[in-house]
């Protein structure tokens, strides 16, 4: 999740040197790592998010849609050791990455969650999966050129450089950064 593979794992204590650390990978001040930490232990007081919790919290923000798919992506994307749960560490890496940093480094981000098997690629039948959530988290209708069909093949049109079938990392990125309608799709959060 662009932490360079290092493993964060924390939970309910932080140690001034641990706040230190979180402070130096994430981009917020040492206030706000401690903030951000009694926030997420009150929400989780065993000093973990479990896929069913993330969910409900998701689903607030759109009440309309069908978030459970969408979520499963996210979470999957948060939960750097797959362990089920996100502890705080990679809760607060994910908020550092989506919330602060230049939309280079969201895009990155965009393209770990989009890259379902991590291979370091992301195929059309991945990016299929993900355009059915969104579809699905923002209740959009799928007919004509607004399906997710039809979004999928004018995506790697435009972004697919070497016509391999695949994105690779730099692609995506790339193609998203030369295009404000792919980065408002694909990346909302790095426009």
């Amino acid at each position: 999740m662009g932490n360079n593979g290092q493993r964060i794992k924390y939970g309910k204590q932080l140690t001034d040197a641990n706040v230190a650390e979180l402070s130096g990978l994430s981009g917020f001040t040492p206030d706000q790592v401690r903030d951000w930490h009694a926030g997420f232990l009150k929400d989780c007081p065993t000093g973990k998010l479990n896929k069913k919790k993330f969910v409900d919290v998701y689903k607030q923000f759109y009440p309309s849609g069908k978030a459970e798919k969408f979520c499963e992506y996210v979470f999957r994307t948060f939960d750097n050791d797959s362990s089920g749960n996100i502890d705080f560490g990679e809760f607060l890496i994910a908020i550092s990455i989506t919330a602060q940093q230049e939309p280079k480094k969201k895009l990155e981000w965009a393209f770990s969650m989009y890259d379902i098997d991590r291979n370091g690629y992301v195929d059309k039948k991945e990016m299929k999966k993900i355009m059915e959530a969104i579809f699905d988290l923002l209740g959009e209708e799928r007919k004509g050129n607004n399906s997710p069909e039809v979004k999928v093949d004018q995506i790697f049109q435009k972004m697919d450089a070497n016509g391999d079938g695949k994105l690779s990392k730099e692609e995506f990125v790339n193609g998203c950064l030369g295009d404000d309608y792919l980065r408002r799709l694909l990346a909302p959060s790095a426009s």
